[in-house]
């Protein structure tokens, strides 16, 4: 039987879903040299960051709790990304490690949207939804530097 989640919960993983989107951001930036792709990836980080103002404004409104990505998680994204790119900075591998992760939110983020669809309420489902049509459209962008 699935368990539906709260209101909160889907805040929360919203935001830790963007966080981790921007520490990988972070990450991975000073690996990269072509300019196109990175610009892209700049821009992206932006949205992300929109992305967690919302969701932490919403938490605080709802009165939910919102943890930061835990440090053994950043470290071992950090680690990946650091050796990957390290063996192969090119465009293409770039544009993979991205899609990689954003294909991994997106997974996460439509089984929270089927799991609290019935129970959530609208603002939180509006920012679930916008978050998923981000990083699909990220997906897209990104496919072209393959």
């Amino acid at each position: 039987m699935e368990k539906n989640k709260t209101d909160g919960e889907i805040v929360a993983e919203i935001y830790r879903n963007a966080q981790l989107a921007l520490s990988s951001i972070s990450d991975i930036l000073p690996e990269i040299d072509d300019e196109k792709i990175k610009s892209e990836i700049i821009s992206e980080h932006g949205e992300y960051e929109r992305i967690c103002g919302e969701a932490a404004l919403l938490a605080k409104k709802i009165g939910a709790e919102i943890k930061e990505p835990s440090p053994v998680k950043k470290a071992m994204m950090w680690s990946a990304i650091k050796m990957n790119a390290a063996a192969d900075n090119s465009r293409s591998n770039i544009a993979q490690m991205m899609i990689r992760g954003t294909v991994t939110g997106i997974t996460s983020l439509k089984t929270t949207m089927t799991e609290g669809e019935h129970v959530m309420s609208e603002e939180v489902k509006k920012l679930l939804k916008d978050l998923i049509t981000l990083e699909e459209n990220f997906e897209q962008k990104l496919k072209k530097f393959l």
